[in-house]
């Protein structure tokens, strides 16, 4: 077993399975620009693996976008910051040439819960859970998640996650079918790589069924429209007021505009 360590992220290679951990702890794994250009880098190393662990160290999954970069959203255009660093991530993962199962640790909030929901297997700790954050500053579901848990948990129970922005347990996610195994925290890791190692040592075929369950043509639209509706969301007096709030650690007056 190698362990060679890049940005914010590391990899084990335990036979022919891949395990990623996000590692970051001052910011509970967030997405920045960092982690992301250390986590692409890493699944470069991981080519060649047939089967992929994806997962976090420390006290959560992923806290999200990291919100220290996204004052800079509002130069760049919020919607252009996820064509630019995210969606080209969610397409490597979505067209990854093995299964990819995801082993959440621990929160998984915001883009964080997009990342998590790329696994074709995902399995969570007890002690996890999932919360789209976005509307608490001003901001609405990207990473693909408008795709990704309908498809999961159906439109309404989607909606109510993405408008009321309240937090989904992990026993409720299990329940709802948006994770297919809740595991005692001690033994959500082993698992993930036993998982994976049955995966590894499967037919060729797997790689074509994942595929199968894919609708990348649909992916990519609503990655698109994503991106529109979050470039709009971005540019509102609510999105900086959300960050100033957010900031001040207090709630958010949100004027609707």
């Amino acid at each position: 077993m190698t362990q060679p360590a890049f940005d914010r992220v590391t990899l084990a290679i335990h036979g022919q399975v891949a395990v990623i951990t996000l590692n970051h702890a001052p910011t509970i794994n967030a997405l920045s620009g960092a982690l992301v250009g250390g986590l692409n880098a890493a699944l470069d190393a991981a080519d060649g693996c047939r089967a992929l662990v994806l997962t976090g160290s420390g006290r959560g999954f992923c806290s999200g976008a990291d919100m220290k970069e996204l004052p800079s959203w509002r130069q760049e255009g919020a919607g252009n910051v996820l064509e630019r660093l995210y969606h080209p991530l969610f397409r490597r993962l979505r067209d990854f040439p093995a299964p990819v199962i995801t082993a959440v640790n621990g929160p998984a909030v915001g883009i964080g819960m997009s990342l998590a929901l790329m696994g074709d297997l995902v399995l969570a700790a007890r002690s996890a859970y999932f919360l789209l954050s976005f509307a608490r500053i001003g901001l609405v579901p990207d990473g693909g998640l408008t795709f990704l848990l309908p498809r999961a948990i159906g439109v309404a129970r989607a909606r109510e996650l993405a408008l009321l922005a309240e937090p989904l347990p992990a026993e409720k996610a299990l329940e709802w079918g948006l994770i297919n195994r809740l595991l005692p925290d001690e033994q959500l890791q082993d698992e993930a790589v036993a998982i994976a190692g049955r995966l590894a040592v499967g037919a060729a075929s797997l790689p074509l069924a994942r595929a199968l369950f894919q609708d990348r043509a649909a992916h990519e639209a609503q990655l698109a429209r994503e991106a529109q509706a979050q470039q709009q969301a971005g540019e509102t007096s609510d999105f900086a007021e959300g960050l100033k709030a957010f900031h001040e650690k207090r709630e958010p007056k949100f004027s609707g505009q």
